[in-house]
């Protein structure tokens, strides 16, 4: 269970506050007010560069995130901000009905929320609410039109505010959060951005890798390229202080044994399956377009960077397609790989004769 622990963190690079100063934690309304005075981030629409999450955040998030299956949920992130940076303190979830592709918050979640940020300040939490959360099922961790107008509004009525996307199911088959951090800019910006020619946003979290590539469903390309222009990532980190520790290991272990009893396999197969009709189907669509003479038609135009590394149009769709395969078998591979190596930890002598040839293998 420890050792489980401890992967996880490493996995997602959470970093111990040094336990005798723990300054995350020190809310100081004066230094808060001071800073929205000054409110930089009104003349600068690339201010806010990085979200500082905490570990006990991030796994409500997550978990959260995970219960609505493949439909999206959405919830509220509060803390406070430092210079460039929003920190994450704590998250709950708001009573928000969404759709398999879709969700935003009506008149009984904003109720909600001032309730429980109200129901907080007596509690004595002074943090405020800094941004909001949902997630994408599947599908990677980017911003659709709705995200972007949502985020928009609440730019315009609650900055600072930011947007936080997870993806709770390539969360579980690649082992990792799947989370990305955006900000919008003003229409004024993007107005101003389009006439000189500008590249949309450069895609480095969530589901990227590290030289930009990653893989957007056929269905969701066009609404990921004509909004790409109309924000920009933030670094994401995660952090712990010594109380986060405590909570972090008593949460871990309510859910030890589920975890360790359950397959990315069995518990991700509709992801896998859809991974592998969409492949199929992208695969198809560039091989009519070869055939027709358009060599890589089936990617071009603004939804290209979806597929890409750098939103690099012009380079041909038929290896992104190898790339988006490998992906997808190594992920299967590492799913096969964890259920051999449990059912050979509690086979009990049970091995049949040449298994521990084929797992050192």
């Amino acid at each position: 269970m420890g050792t489980a622990l401890k992967t996880w963190e490493l996995e997602n690079a959470v970093q111990l506050v040094d336990p005798t100063k723990d300054a995350l934690y020190s809310y100081s309304a004066s230094a808060q007010k001071a800073l929205d005075a000054a409110h930089p981030w009104r003349t600068d629409p690339h201010y806010f560069t990085s979200v500082r999450i905490s570990a006990v955040a991030l796994l409500k998030m997550v978990m959260h995130a995970r219960s609505g299956g493949s439909i999206e949920v959405m919830g509220l992130m509060m803390g406070k901000i430092e210079a460039h940076t929003f920190v994450v303190t704590d998250a709950f979830r708001l009573p928000v009905e969404g759709t398999e592709t879709r969700v935003n918050a009506q008149d009984e979640a904003n109720e909600y929320m001032v309730e429980f940020l109200q129901r907080a300040r007596d509690q004595g939490q002074l943090d405020n609410a800094v941004g909001w959360y949902h997630s994408h099922p599947g599908y990677g961790c980017w911003l659709s039109g709705i995200d972007v107008n949502t985020q928009k509004t609440q730019q315009q009525f609650s900055d600072p505010f930011c947007a936080v996307v997870i993806d709770p199911d390539r969360t579980v088959s690649a082992g990792k959060v799947e989370i990305g951090g955006f900000r919008t800019f003003p229409d004024s910006y993007v107005a101003d951005k389009e006439k000189a020619g500008g590249s949309g946003s450069t895609m480095k979290n969530g589901g990227v890798e590290s030289d930009g590539f990653q893989t957007i469903p056929l269905g969701k390309i066009d609404d990921f390229g004509a909004h790409a222009n109309h924000y920009y990532p933030l670094e994401i980190t995660h952090y712990k202080s010594s109380l986060d520790a405590k909570l972090l290991e008593a949460l871990w272990n309510k859910y030890w044994v589920q975890t360790l009893s359950a397959s990315p396999l069995l518990s991700n197969r509709d992801y896998g399956t859809k991974q592998i009709s969409d492949l199929a189907r992208k695969t198809a669509q560039e091989a009519g377009a070869t055939k027709r003479g358009g060599g890589g038609g089936a990617f071009k135009g603004p939804a290209a960077g979806a597929f890409s590394p750098a939103g690099d149009a012009k380079r041909d769709a038929l290896p992104k397609l190898g790339r988006a395969g490998s992906k997808i078998a190594r992920e299967e591979e590492m799913g096969l790989l964890a259920a051999r190596v449990k059912e050979h930890v509690f086979s009990f002598g049970t091995e049949k004769p040449g298994d521990e040839e084929e797992m050192k293998s």
